[in-house]
């Protein structure tokens, strides 16, 4: 018996990286998994992957800031495994640039993918898990919404922090529907989302250097604490912040 055995997830941003780490933990964990995503091709290629292990998946066309995806992908959770249990708001998007190189395309960009997704993803899944007489939503925010980056991600910092207290807000509208809210806050995770800095060793190194445990995430760690909010085993946990960081907030 895994850890979601019995419940029905649906995914956003499962395609790669993060994303898919949580759909293929989730999968192992027990629970049937609708994961989202604008890529394809790549989300086909994890969903085969799975099923060709024996687990239950199924992909579907996510663009975040379309309500009727979300509708479309929320109506194949109930409809093909029955109901709609957990919520992981996982998508995102980043933007390196100063406040004022950010062109107002781009800050509307970024908020739509990063803050409205989570917004139209928890609004059409509340319902089904109301339905199913509760639910766990999970909110993938990052250490950026809980304090400032030396870095040029405003408008990224911005999101994120949106992300932190929609969390909170629909944690205390919710508690009395048995649907928990909570966000979950990576440090540097080694995805492609930040495969540039990465890729400069440079920087990386001087990044490395405000690192206390000295090395980037992996998906995996990630997809471990959001299992965990996901489960029933955080019953009593609902508006709080878990921060997966390598102690990078801890300075």
């Amino acid at each position: 018996m895994g850890r979601l055995a019995g419940k029905v997830a649906l995914i956003s941003g499962g395609a790669r990286g993060q994303g898919a780490a949580e759909t293929q933990l989730f999968v192992r964990e027990g629970a049937a998994v609708v994961f989202g995503d604008v890529l394809d091709d790549e989300g086909k290629k994890v969903e085969t992957a799975i099923r060709a292990s024996g687990g239950q998946a199924t992909y579907v066309h996510l663009n975040v800031t379309q309500e009727l995806d979300w509708r479309a992908a929320v109506a194949t959770a109930v409809q093909t495994y029955g109901k709609l249990d957990v919520l992981v708001n996982n998508a995102g998007i980043l933007l390196r640039a100063k406040i004022e190189d950010t062109s107002e395309a781009d800050w509307d960009r970024i908020m739509a993918v990063n803050v409205k997704g989570v917004f139209l993803g928890t609004k059409c899944a509340i319902p089904a898990m109301r339905q199913a007489g509760g639910g766990s939503i999970v909110n993938i925010s990052s250490t950026a919404g809980l304090v400032g980056s030396p870095g040029e991600t405003a408008a990224y910092t911005a999101t994120k922090g949106a992300v932190r207290l929609f969390t909170k807000a629909t944690a205390i509208q919710h508690a009395n529907d048995h649907i928990r809210c909570n966000s979950v806050h990576p440090g540097p995770i080694a995805t492609d989302m930040i495969k540039d800095m990465l890729d400069n060793r440079a920087a990386w190194e001087q990044r490395l250097r405000r690192l206390p445990m000295g090395r980037v995430g992996t998906a995996d760690e990630v997809a471990y604490g959001v299992l965990y909010l996901a489960s029933d085993e955080a019953s009593y946990v609902t508006g709080s912040e878990l921060v997966i960081d390598g102690g990078t907030t801890a300075e």
